[in-house]
């Protein structure tokens, strides 16, 4: 795999409290005005700030003080605790113990083919949501057709082989091989080479998709 400059460093160390809350505040007013279908240059004309101090606000790099908040909240028509709510709101954690996760039903599923949800967080501040999965395939299961769904899929091999097909390529996948793919693309398990098969399965998506 080719070295890559990574966006986001997950051992980071975060900056202090108020940086955090500057953020907050930034995510808020940039969807706020773009819920509104208001520009940056507009908004800029009606608070009179300029609008490189608006792109350090929406991006969390300055602390805007009280009275610079009270204008923008006027401009936006919300109340100025709007912007605090990313802040205050409770971050989730979901924790599943071994073999209790929600045994699902997916469109497309076969006799014998086991999915368990191993958790689930709806709306959140990241604009994401993530299922991930626990796919068994027994030794009486057959190979269906492929699936196609909006988002991101990433499937790491825990247990027996399989031929995964995505769009016309396939790929033999083994007990510790990964295949992280657009999952836009027609998809699934085509040849079951060794049985019984278990694999996570992470589906990512915009929330709203």
């Amino acid at each position: 795999m080719d070295e890559t400059n990574l966006m986001q460093d997950p051992h980071r160390l975060r900056a202090s409290r108020e940086k955090v809350l500057e953020v907050a505040i930034g995510r808020e007013v940039r969807a706020r005005r773009r819920k509104q279908e208001i520009t940056v240059a507009e908004l800029s004309a009606s608070t009179g700030l300029s609008i490189g101090m608006l792109s350090k606000i929406e991006n969390g790099n300055t602390s805007p003080s009280l009275t610079t908040l009270q204008i923008l909240a006027h401009a936006l028509s919300v109340p100025m605790t709007s912007f605090f709510r990313g802040f205050e709101e409770t971050r989730s954690a979901v924790h599943t113990k071994g073999g209790q996760g929600v045994e699902m039903q997916r469109e497309g599923t076969r006799a014998n083919h086991q999915y368990n949800l191993l958790g689930h967080i709806g709306a959140n501040t990241s604009g994401v949501i993530v299922e991930p999965y626990l796919i068994t395939l027994s030794n009486e299961a057959d190979v269906f057709p492929t699936f196609q769904h909006a988002g991101i899929e990433t499937i790491y091999m825990l247990e027996g082989e399989v031929d995964y097909r995505h769009g016309d390529d396939v790929y033999p996948l083994k007990p510790g091989d990964t295949l992280f793919f657009d999952a836009d693309a027609p998809h699934g398990p085509e040849v079951l080479v060794k049985l019984p098969a278990r694999y996570l399965s992470v589906i990512s998506y915009p929330q709203g998709g």
